[in-house]
């Protein structure tokens, strides 16, 4: 299952933030870890779409203490770590063979 750059990132990010792959840690992780400066709108539509591709599953959250509402927590589903395993295959085989400068 081929899956975008984008995506890719994601996913790993949802897999390195296990419980705490929410929006906000999950858009934190993008732009601290991977260097992508990406917005709320397109972390939003990123995991809808990976949801809706069963890539990932969501669950509601605990409610805040102080109240508001509760937040989406991202966890990768068996076709979201074979989605990661084939993009890193891919990305290795890619580099075999070639020599930086």
């Amino acid at each position: 299952m081929a899956i975008g750059d984008l995506q890719y990132l994601t996913l790993l990010a949802v897999a390195r933030l296990g419980d705490d792959a929410v929006s906000r840690s999950i858009r934190n992780t993008l732009e601290q870890v991977a260097g992508r400066d990406v917005a709320v709108g397109t972390v939003f539509v990123t995991l809808t779409r990976l949801e809706d591709r069963g890539l990932l599953a969501s669950r509601q959250g605990d409610p805040p203490a102080r109240g508001g509402r509760a937040v989406r927590v991202f966890s990768l589903t068996e076709r979201g770590w074979e989605a990661v395993r084939e993009a890193r295959a891919a990305g290795e085989r890619m580099w075999e063979g070639v020599e930086a400068p």
